[in-house]
């Protein structure tokens, strides 16, 4: 990863807005937690380690539309094409830790 180098301002309540280049490399943004860890001559900022978080209830539900896909049940109100390419989608796993390529805004 290429040097970064920004400036920010502090307030007069001891807080700074991460700049922009900053966030994007941490990969965080509103709402996101970093840890400033200092070692008696520099500061190093890193993303919080908060962990998966995870939600049963979210999680019934969606291997429940997962099941209903595989098996082409109760997705006959989409239009056929669209339910076709929802089952095609199937044969495509995803990576939901593989890095996307490009700015992103969330």
């Amino acid at each position: 990863m290429p040097r970064i180098h920004e400036t920010a301002t502090i307030t007069s309540k001891g807080q700074i807005t991460l700049p922009k280049a900053i966030r994007q490399a941490l990969g965080v943004d509103s709402g996101g937690k970093v840890v400033f860890d200092f070692d008696g001559k520099a500061i190093t900022v890193s993303r919080a380690d908060t962990g998966e978080h995870t939600d049963p209830a979210i999680a019934q539900f969606l291997a429940l539309l997962e099941h209903d896909l595989v098996k082409g049940k109760n997705i006959t109100v989409l239009p056929t094409a669209l339910a076709e390419s929802l089952k095609q989608a199937l044969k495509h796993p995803v990576d939901l830790s593989e890095d996307i390529e490009g700015d992103v805004s969330l």
